[in-house]
């Protein structure tokens, strides 16, 4: 245990600390689990704040993160089949136009 006063702080701000932190992670797991379960997009955007919340206070690392939020967007998204694509049609090649120069003046 600590005996100078200001190690004594620094202890009680780290238990504050790991506890908010334990308690964010665990908010995050729930939340993209349950994300991953429902697949609506209140429950995916509710998720994808989570995500960048821990990111930002360094719980997570921003890549993982980005990760996460990939994955999740990817739910989100409405799985289209091959029958409901559109077929685009490519534009025809148009021929460069000619340069149009006057006719000068013989002298």
């Amino acid at each position: 245990m600590p005996v100078i006063k200001s190690a004594i702080k620094k202890l009680r701000q780290d238990k504050k600390r790991e506890k908010q932190n334990d308690d964010l992670r665990e908010i995050l797991k729930s939340t993209v689990r349950a994300a991953k379960k429902t697949k609506t997009g209140k429950s995916v955007s509710k998720a994808v704040s989570i995500v960048d919340k821990a990111a930002k206070n360094k719980i997570i690392h921003q890549n993982k993160a980005s990760r996460i939020k990939a994955s999740l967007s990817r739910l989100a998204k409405p799985q289209s089949g091959k029958s409901s694509q559109k077929v685009s049609s490519v534009p025809k090649k148009v021929a460069p136009k000619k340069k149009v120069t006057k006719p000068t003046k013989a002298k």
